[in-house]
């Protein structure tokens, strides 16, 4: 990009439309029917979505400057609160700001980054992987099944998928290829582009299984509960999407067998290679021993003890467990960035979204938006919001600040709309969360790593994610709907 013949630094233009575009809504006049504060908290928050996607700076830094600025401005304050004789504006601002810090779906995902820290440090996570590599790597279909296994058993322990699929998958499956002669580049198509394809588009399947597989499914089910009321427990999610999640998965390496097929079909060295590997790696450890075991206690209590332990508190004995019992150390936890970085972006998200619903943007954005869908019958404005909200994904550069930016709004607009059964359009929404992220090489953590391996050309790449992101859209309208309907109430 250039200017006058000179040409624009990147970093100044991630900066600059940001900022442009805050400063040109803020000089607009509000809509008809808001208040002018609420606009000028919309244009703020307009501006540090845009940021969270241009990246001029890390998104934990973009979402505490725009709190911060949002809490000096008094901006998340109507103009009646304010004129109240008993309001403080510096005491309420700082309450204001600081809230997210204090929300307990913040603390659940922090402390699924400490667990999936553990299977880590402690080798469970490589050893299941290569277990099932041994059991099924024989064939090729094999393989993938081995592939699309592994990760299922990670998922309901790593929020991350980023750290799942490419930080534990992805260095096992990466050693594969080589064996079979198939290297990036011309010999790709041998078996590496199927494995790396299989591994990228499962984890896309699974990160929609389970709230605790994705970061931002709990703090979308937060979204849903401020923005609707709707609560959505751990059990819910999972037995909604279960139809959904079970037919992807035991179909995904099947059907990319058949739509992106491998050269080679068979080999005996696979299973070789991964029992050696098992064999370096020696007897399970007492840390591995132990890692499983809170593991298992923590989902059970997730699924069965809803009622008289809160998830997030299950989290935090978990936890403390594992520092008691050495699995991990209050060091390796410190030293934790990303948990630590997740939990601030997430904490300021949680404000800057709710802001919307306490200034009143999202319910003034609702009714209007009823008027615009008020054509359609409550299932075809359920189905084009849906279609709707997994495909502008498109523009967004991660999950974050697509649930940020969207998640509110689409719910608003099905709200506005009379019939529209929000449980089942809210499921619907935040299962869309995972399999979205197959469209684009920059849809979610792990694309950029499957993109960039060598093994997937770019034409394949944007083929293949539009063809299974319809695969994915298509299975959950068609299987998903007809099942919450069924299931509801």
């Amino acid at each position: 990009m250039t200017t006058s013949g000179r040409k624009v630094s990147p970093t100044v233009w991630r900066a600059g439309a940001p900022l442009a575009l805050g400063a040109i809504l803020a000089l607009l006049p509000p809509p008809a029917g808001l208040a002018p504060e609420a606009w000028r908290y919309f244009a703020v928050f307009a501006a540090v979505i845009l940021a969270l996607v241009t990246e001029p700076l890390p998104g934990a830094a973009v979402g505490l400057m725009g709190v911060t600025l949002l809490a000096a401005s008094g901006l998340p304050f109507s103009a009646a609160q304010r004129a109240d004789p008993g309001f403080r504006l510096p005491g309420e601002a700082i309450k204001w700001a600081l809230a997210g810090f204090a929300n307990s779906t913040v603390w659940l995902i922090f402390g699924a980054f400490v667990f999936a820290m553990g299977y880590e440090k402690t080798g469970l996570g490589r050893r299941i992987a290569l277990v099932l590599v041994r059991r099924l790597g024989g064939r090729t279909l094999g393989l993938g099944y081995a592939v699309a296994l592994s990760d299922l058993v990670l998922a309901p322990f790593t929020p991350s998928n980023t750290a799942r699929s490419a930080g534990t998958i992805y260095p096992v499956i990466r050693n594969i290829p080589a064996l079979y002669g198939s290297q990036p580049g011309e010999s790709a198509r041998k078996i590496g582009a199927y494995l790396m394809w299989t591994a990228f588009a499962v984890t896309c399947v699974t990160s929609s299984m389970f709230v605790t597989a994705l970061a931002p499914n709990a703090f979308a089910l937060d979204l849903v509960r401020k923005t609707t009321g709707v609560a959505i427990t751990w059990g819910q999610w999972f037995t909604g999407f279960l139809p959904v999640g079970a037919l992807l998965v035991l179909s995904l390496p099947w059907l990319i067998y058949k739509i992106y097929p491998p050269e080679i079909t068979t080999s005996a060295e696979v299973p070789r290679w991964a029992a050696q590997e098992l064999a370096a790696m020696g007897p399970v450890t007492r840390r591995e021993l132990v890692m499983g075991a809170l593991v298992l206690i923590a989902l059970g209590l997730w699924i069965l003890g809803g009622d008289w332990i809160d998830a997030t508190l299950v989290a935090l004995v978990a936890i403390c467990l594992m520092i008691v019992c050495r699995v991990v150390t209050w060091a390796d936890i410190v030293a934790h960035h990303s948990a630590w970085n997740v939990l601030a972006w997430f904490a300021t998200m949680v404000v800057l979204a709710d802001g919307l619903n306490k200034t009143g943007f999202i319910t003034w954005l609702g009714k209007n938006s009823a008027v615009l869908l008020g054509g359609l019958s409550p299932l075809g404005v359920m189905l084009a919001l849906v279609a709707l909200f997994f495909f502008i994904h498109y523009m967004f550069a991660g999950l974050t600040a697509h649930t940020t930016a969207m998640l509110p709004v689409v719910l608003a607009a099905g709200a506005g709309v009379p019939g529209v059964p929000m449980r089942e359009f809210a499921l619907l929404l935040v299962f869309c969360l995972g399999i979205m992220g197959v469209l684009t090489p920059y849809a979610c953590g792990p694309a950029p790593v499957y993109f960039g391996c060598g093994f997937l050309s770019r034409r394949d790449f944007w083929r293949l994610g539009l063809v299974f992101g319809l695969v994915f859209i298509g299975a959950l309208l068609l299987v998903g709907v007809p099942w919450l309907a069924a299931t509801a109430g």
